[in-house]
């Protein structure tokens, strides 16, 4: 399982935080080593779809004759070809996978289970019953919902008479009220006669299933509840916890599937097992970009916050460990104001500057918002109703409005939700982008200039979009397992669309701008205008990243990229809208200098 290392590079002083980190050149070495493995070997050949994440851990130890040595430890993240015993990588923390273990003996239960469910939902009988019932319930309730619009009809009538102003008998009135608790009675009755047909239907055969079902669940939950407690994770003081009690502290939930399985865990559960002293690691990823998640083949990933932080917090005690490098001040620059009123506020945010108050790794960073509240030097003083229209992300830089009444908040809300706006943002990606994807496509058919629209006339508009014209169309949804990242999802995410024209293509030197704290001689950077038509959350980020988007993260990114940066280098550097109290045309241009 341990593995040479010959190499001069010397040991980082400090272990990689693993949810953000450059690539420690010993990791890199290591991580070379293992993908010439796979490549000579033709391990992946095994796996079947598309790519794998793989880990490797380098460790120090001492040989039989007390000499300091280092090796590395390999890893795959889940299964590899429905295996978890290859013999080049560690074990997993618990195999699952025996023939004659506890998990398998009760995952086939569950499986004889299921054919019986599948054999009872298939019947002729079952379903001829089924389909009567249904017909039953229908049939019941069109006939309460007839009689509704007769029970409606009929106080209609009496409402319509007693406001006709001509006077009412006793008898007329008597007669309105009898009618009146009539037909609320049958009404009753009726709605009474269906719940019983519905509670009276008592095929065995649903009884059957009803009971198989629940039989299910509750062993699939044991199951579940039996596996994460046979994880028993170690840390580097030697103490040990299960998924269950690890978890309970961060999420009072069970632990997701799968949890335990990653990369990470797997290597220093081996290592401390093992009295292998852990000095630095890194994941990649192996083959195919998958559908909904943003990887990359041979490009560096941290580990997954869902399944890893509740764990690696605690594997990593006992360990001195590099602080996470976004939980440092970013921002250096405040933000600049470009346009002031009694109404509406428009600012110039600096990269690294939450808009409103929030969770952040940065618990010292103060959001736009507090900054102009909170500062009685400026000259937009204390206000008594100060809220950003709409949002950056905390790394990204430029034009910010904020309301500063209650009635412009309200309107700018509305302009921004029904896309009246217009925006353009500028962006540094990583690599040359491909556009034969059938997500991404070249646009020659703009019907309107991008930074322009009919209800938006302005004089001063910036340059407009010409040249690689492309359209981006990826759906997004909230990543329930790795907040807060997004991830595509053609089924249920929700419809997202961005624009794009390329600018400017050229290698990363020495002579680049940007800060590129990974320049190789084999990378390249382009420049590109990004216009959202749609505002999800992270959309230009992922729709950059994504295989089937641009193919090229924004350099900098830290959630979706794969190159460190002095910050992301994403701007919004265009924006339009009408005034929100005088309906006046409003237009701003904040350049990102992002120049190639």
């Amino acid at each position: 399982m341990l593995h040479a290392l010959s190499t001069s590079i010397p040991s980082p002083r400090q272990f990689t935080y693993p949810f953000c980190y450059d690539v420690d050149p010993l990791a890199e070495a290591a991580s070379e080593e293992l993908q010439h493995y796979i490549a000579t070997t033709g391990l992946m050949s095994a796996e079947k779809g598309c790519g794998k994440m793989f880990g490797v851990l380098v460790v120090e130890y001492e040989d039989e004759e007390g000499a300091l040595q280092r090796g590395f430890l390999a890893a795959y993240s889940g299964l590899l070809g429905g295996r978890n015993d290859w013999q080049y990588f560690v074990p997993p923390v618990f195999d699952a996978q025996q023939p004659d273990g506890h998990f398998k003996r009760t995952e086939r239960e569950i499986s004889a289970i299921n054919r019986e469910i599948s054999a009872i939902e298939h019947d002729p009988q079952y379903l001829q019953s089924v389909a009567q019932h249904e017909e039953m319930t229908k049939r019941l309730q069109a006939e309460v919902d007839a009689f509704k619009v007769e029970v409606d009809a009929a106080k209609a009538r009496r409402d319509a008479r007693r406001k006709s102003g001509e006077p009412l008998s006793e008898e007329e009135q008597a007669e309105m009220v009898r009618e009146s608790q009539f037909m609320k009675a049958e009404l009753r009755r009726r709605r009474k006669a269906m719940e019983q047909a519905e509670s009276a239907f008592h095929n065995p055969h649903a009884t059957l299933l009803k009971s198989l079902q629940l039989q299910r669940k509750q062993m699939s939950d044991e199951l579940q509840r039996w596996l994460f407690a046979a994880y028993r994770m170690l840390n580097a003081k030697g103490e040990e916890r299960d998924l269950i009690d690890i978890f309970r502290e961060y999420t009072h939930a069970m632990p997701p599937a799968g949890a335990g399985d990653c990369c990470a865990p797997k290597l220093l559960q081996y290592a401390y097992q093992h009295r292998l002293r852990p000095v630095c690691m890194a994941e990649f990823w192996w083959g195919e970009s998958p559908a909904s998640e943003i990887r990359h083949h041979l490009h560096y990933y941290p580990a997954c916050r869902s399944k890893c932080l509740p764990i690696l917090t605690h594997m990593l005690k006992g360990l001195d460990v590099a602080p996470n490098p976004l939980a440092q001040k970013r921002h250096t620059a405040e933000p600049r104001v470009l346009y002031a009123d009694e109404y509406i506020l428009v600012v110039d945010k600096p990269a690294g500057m939450l808009s409103v108050p929030g969770k952040a790794d940065d618990s010292a960073s103060v959001s736009v918002e507090e900054y102009f509240a909170n500062n009685s030097k400026l000259k937009i003083q204390n206000s008594k109703f100060l809220k950003a229209a709409h949002r950056l992300d905390m790394d990204t830089s430029g034009l910010l409005v904020l309301a500063r009444t209650e009635q412009a908040y309200v309107e700018l809300q509305r302009q921004f939700a029904s896309r009246e706006t217009v925006k353009r943002y500028e962006a540094v990606l990583c690599g040359v982008p491909k556009h034969t994807t059938p997500h991404s496509t070249f646009r020659s058919d703009v019907p309107e200039p991008i930074t322009q629209n009919s209800k938006f006339k302005t004089q001063n508009s910036s340059t407009q979009p010409n040249g690689c014209l492309g359209a981006i169309s990826l759906p997004l949804i909230a990543d329930i397992n790795d907040r807060p990242r997004q991830r595509v999802d053609m089924e249920h995410g929700k419809p997202a669309l961005t624009l794009y024209n390329i600018v400017e293509v050229r290698a990363a030197d020495a002579n680049t701008a940007v800060a590129y704290t990974t320049k190789k001689a084999d990378k390249s950077l382009t420049l590109v205008h990004l216009y959202p038509k749609t505002g999800r959350t992270h959309q230009l980020r992922v729709h950059c990243a994504h295989p089937q988007g641009l193919a090229c993260p924004i350099l900098g990114d830290p959630l979706y990229g794969t190159e460190r940066a002095d910050r992301m280098y994403l701007h919004a550097a265009e924006l339009t809208f009408r005034h929100p109290i005088t309906g006046e045309p409003m237009h701003f241009l904040s350049p990102s200098g992002f120049l190639l």
